[in-house]
């Protein structure tokens, strides 16, 4: 990790991983540019804060990373980058996935041609998915009470890792599997030092949920409206959540590690122990509200996963990361966020 002088690129930094990125960075001590064209509803208050708290540390540049001559002049100031723009969700690719491709791909290819035309061998920290791994539709299941688990004990102990073949599935899938595996091979063939992130489910504050993305947030913000909840498929479901805090733990440490670490994908989520399925979360979020939710169930989404938990312990090694927030205490801590929020948690609702 270089030294304070140059900024730091966060694109996507007014969104919910972004902005505690940019947090941390400032907070550090670091100049942050914050690239953004504030295009997602609400992310407008997350730079905001961000200002409001660093003040002269935080430089906003108002752009899409479609555009390239702005991505250009953005990490020709640059130290490192970490390109966490992208459009996020299945829906929206099913609807509109020429749309979805140009940004998820083309804008990716801008930052790394950028990167890669600058010749200071900047550093790229790419923000991926486990969607990478389609649907996990060949690993055998069995219900275990309110949730699915792997046939496979081996599996249920571990998780999912770097190992398991890419497949990728709906438009989302295969735009974001396209950018990781150009992210992965500009290390290769160009020699830019870069680091892939799969992520499994992030929380935590900033978070603007809805029911096509972040589902923890959403589920919460709908419980603390005493607003019904739509589950696509059984609510069986597991996914294995992460702090933000975590997340960004790991992405900072990327960057410290970069020599080490570049040319490389991690699995980062919460891994086992932070497994959960969607009724499991329901019922912690009935028991922390003291309100009962009104639940309906509708049908599965396009390449939904039945179980999907990541192994993190790639990830945990190769970048010194401690034990994650357990679930419980994360989804409290971010139960009470969202109750001091209110401007936040109306925006959130009229976008669900």
């Amino acid at each position: 990790m270089s030294g304070r002088g140059a900024p730091v690129l966060v694109t996507g930094g007014a969104g919910f991983i972004g902005s505690n990125l940019v947090d941390r960075l400032a907070a550090e001590g670091r100049e942050v540019i914050v690239f953004d064209a504030l295009r997602r509803e609400g992310v407008e208050r997350n730079l905001g804060w961000l200002r409001q708290k660093h003040g002269g540390r935080i430089t906003h540049v108002a752009a899409d990373t479609r555009d390239a001559r702005a991505v250009d002049e953005a990490v020709r100031e640059a130290q490192a980058v970490f390109h966490m723009a992208a459009q996020v969700a299945v829906t929206t690719s099913l609807a509109e996935p020429v749309e979805d491709f140009e940004i998820n791909v083309h804008g990716a290819l801008n930052v790394l041609e950028a990167a890669r035309r600058r010749g200071a061998r900047t550093p790229v920290i790419f923000a991926s998915t486990n969607k990478v791994y389609g649907d996990l539709a060949d690993v055998p299941l069995e219900l275990a009470g309110d949730s699915y688990r792997p046939q496979d004990a081996a599996l249920r102990v571990r998780g999912v890792s770097e190992h398991r073949p890419l497949d990728f599935h709906t438009p989302y899938g295969c735009s974001k599997g396209a950018a990781d595996q150009y992210v992965l091979d500009y290390a290769r063939s160009f020699d830019v030092p870069t680091c892939v992130m799969r992520m499994s489910c992030i929380y935590g504050p900033h978070q603007m949920g809805t029911e096509d993305q972040g589902w923890v947030a959403h589920f919460l913000i709908r419980a603390l409206q005493g607003q019904p909840i739509t589950i696509y498929g059984d609510g069986r479901q597991v996914r294995d959540i992460l702090n933000v805090a975590d997340a960004v733990d790991a992405y900072l440490a990327a960057w410290r590690r970069i020599q080490t670490v570049q040319g490389r994908a991690y699995n980062l989520g919460g891994g086992p122990a932070n497994a959960v399925s969607l009724v499991q979360l329901i019922g912690h979020i009935e028991a922390l509200t003291g309100r009962k939710i009104e639940l309906s169930f509708s049908e599965w989404r396009a390449g939904d996963q039945r179980y999907y938990v990541s192994d993190p312990s790639a990830a945990r090694r190769d970048l010194a990361l401690g034990e994650p927030i357990d679930w419980r205490r994360g989804v409290a801590e971010l139960a009470q966020w969202l109750a001091t929020e209110p401007a936040r948690k109306t925006a959130a609702c009229r976008a669900a």
